[in-house]
Parts: C-alpha cells; structure tokens; sequence
C-alpha cells in the first residue's frame, strides 16, 4: 500500500471512530440524561450559561458525529468539536487530573486531538467533502 492510500484510511478511520463517539455522547445527552439533565449537570459542574451551553453542546456533538462519519464540512465541524473538547477540559475535567476514572482529562484531551488532526488534514478522499468540493475548487475546499 502507498503512503498515499495509507494516510487515507489511516484519516478515514479516525473520521468515522471520532464522529461515532460524538454522535453517540450527543445522543446520550438528548435521550439518556436528557438535556434537563445535562442542563443541571452542566450548572453543577460550573459550566456557564448551562441553559444554553448544554443544548448546544448536544446538537454539536450528536450532528457534528454524524458530519465526521459522513465526511461534511469536515475541517469547520472538527474545529468546533475540537474547541467543545478544550472548554470541557478546562471547565470540567482538569481539576480531576488525568484519568477518565477519576473524571480527568484524558478522553477529553484524547478527542480534542482526534478533532484537531482532522481539522487540520480535512476529511480525506471518502468523504462527501471531496465529492462536493473535490480539488479543484480551493476556496470551497478550505470549507471542507
């Protein structure tokens, strides 16, 4: 295999797993914990503006999941997921320390870096971005 087709389904992997895990920790706080219960959740853990912020949160990680796997708009999702991941660890998870266990950061971190790479290589060739955008048009692609 080329160093070409390695890097695509090395991206393509991280797309889908990453989007997958979003999604479904999206879809856990709509239909598990609710977003009532992801609201007070956010208010006690000091989250500002929790009302909003927790809502927010769930239809960006559940629609942003499903735009990774699916490969749309690709580099601005995983941004903003990204971004999501570096306000939890800062509001939430630091003062625990690193382990999931003991509510730390590390998956946190771990997503947050997952999102970030992918903000920066784009979603690869199997993605919907590149049937859209493709290479020819770089102004779209930068989108993309």
């Amino acid at each position: 295999m080329n160093q070409s087709r390695l890097t695509t389904t090395a991206i393509t992997a991280l797309r889908i797993v990453l989007g997958f895990l979003f999604a479904a920790h999206g879809w856990q706080k709509f239909n598990e914990w609710t977003i009532a219960g992801t609201q007070a959740s956010f208010a006690k853990m000091g989250v500002p503006a929790a009302e909003i912020a927790a809502p927010a949160v769930a239809v960006l990680e559940f629609a942003g999941g499903i735009a990774l796997v699916l490969g749309i708009l690709t580099r601005v999702v995983a941004a903003l997921l990204a971004l999501n991941m570096l306000g939890a660890l800062f509001l939430v998870h630091a003062p625990a320390g690193v382990f999931a266990a003991n509510g730390g950061y590390e998956l946190v971190l771990l997503l947050a870096a997952g999102a970030f790479a992918l903000a920066l290589t784009g979603a690869g060739r199997a993605s919907v971005d590149r049937a859209l955008f493709g290479r020819s048009n770089a102004r779209l692609a930068v989108l993309a």
